[in-house]
């Protein structure tokens, strides 16, 4: 028998029906995170890279080299995303990943020269992205405030 689910800490308004999908917060959030990734496609494309492998090389830029348990913090990913990502990246020459010379239980990753020389093609990526979204900077700001507090606060509840 499946347990209740446990009841919201505030109660709902009169009327207010919170299984209605107009209602729901994820699902906003949902559509425009899969709507922002869409747009990115054929920009990704032209550098041969998935949204995924994207941000990976976004981290990697800015550290050169980190940890994979790094890494999967930094984008909120697991080591059974990263590994197989990891590998592709490697095999198009784009990353190193080699044990720790520290903790042999750490596994390293460094992007390599092939791998910052796409940086200098990827950089008009964002601002193509940006462009296509209907928000002034200061709205970017606060919608970036608004879901880092998200986050947080969910990661913080595991």
């Amino acid at each position: 028998m499946l347990g209740q689910l446990d009841k919201p800490h505030r109660a709902f308004p009169e009327g207010f029906d919170p299984l209605a999908l107009d209602n729901q917060l994820c699902f906003p959030l949902y559509a425009a995170s899969h709507a922002i990734v869409k747009s990115y496609g054929s920009r990704l494309a032209d550098l041969d890279l998935t949204y995924t492998q994207y941000i990976t090389m976004m981290v990697l830029w800015e550290e050169r080299t980190v940890s994979v348990g790094h890494l999967g913090k930094r984008l909120h990913l697991d080591s059974g995303t990263l590994t197989p990502l990891l590998k592709k990246l490697e095999a198009k020459g784009l990353v190193t990943r080699r044990r720790s010379q520290e903790d042999e239980r750490r596994l390293d990753v460094t992007v390599t020269e092939k791998g910052m020389a796409l940086r200098e093609r990827a950089e008009g990526v964002p601002e193509c992205v940006a462009s296509r979204i209907n928000l002034a900077p200061q709205e970017v700001v606060e919608m970036r405030r608004l879901l880092d507090k998200i986050i947080v606060s969910l990661d913080a509840r595991g």
